[in-house]
């Protein structure tokens, strides 16, 4: 009987070993997701505010979509590499959803002067654009059509799925991501909002929330409500 309850209190001390030990990873990971989500909030502002973004600023209400990019490596005539970004999505109420993860990979950057460091922002302005970013890696260009975006006073959008916009080190403008590959990132998904979720729960369905997001939701809120 003695021996059964040192096994029973053995077997209750690993346990909560095991949970303690455990605790810090899941916190870590949270706060991972947490810290790409506020980078995240600093470059949508960091463009929303831009005096040369006055078309992204009108139109971001018609896009279906948004999709807020940073640190991918950017040159003259040479491929963009890494990065991580986040996408929101709005019902047809206009309630903009809270951010599901992407990563993206190389891809040609087209006549631009860029430097790593970048900040993007993608309107994806088509249900096909956005319903393609949904479940598998997207090939801009290929999967679907996407061109710079606007810029300065006067300018016109050419006809495209994806819009692009950059700003970088004191560099301003529309700029190409021909070739780039978007897709969702899981795990991060998983981590942020405690759960197996996918981009169509979150962006979608809209089926989960993290109070950790509520800044950038209210930011993308608030200017798509001012626009055209």
């Amino acid at each position: 009987m003695i021996r059964i309850h040192l096994l029973i209190r053995l077997s209750l001390i690993l346990a909560v070993c095991w949970v303690m030990a455990a605790m810090p990873a899941i916190a870590d990971d949270t706060s991972k997701a947490q810290g790409v989500v506020d980078k995240m909030t600093e470059s949508f502002n960091n463009l929303s505010a831009d005096p040369n973004m006055g078309w992204f600023r009108s139109n971001l209400k018609r896009a279906k979509a948004v999709m807020i990019l940073r640190q991918f490596r950017a040159g003259f005539i040479i491929g963009a590499s890494g990065g991580s970004g986040v996408m929101l999505s709005h019902n047809a109420q206009g309630q903009w959803s809270d951010p599901a993860f992407y990563g993206m990979g190389s891809g040609s950057i087209g006549f631009q002067i860029g430097a790593e460091g970048s900040e993007a922002a993608l309107l994806i302005m088509t249900t096909k654009g956005r319903d393609a970013m949904l479940s598998t890696d997207v090939k801009l260009g290929g999967d679907v059509s996407v061109a710079a975006g606007p810029v300065g006073a006067g300018a016109k959008a050419a006809t495209a799925d994806v819009l692009s916009f950059s700003r970088s080190k004191g560099i301003y403008g529309g700029v190409s991501l021909e070739g780039m590959v978007i897709g969702p990132k899981g795990q991060l998904n998983h981590d942020y909002y405690g759960q197996e979720v996918s981009p169509l729960d979150i962006l979608v369905n809209q089926k989960v929330h993290n109070p950790g997001a509520s800044e950038l939701v209210t930011a993308v809120t608030k200017l798509a409500s001012m626009g055209k």
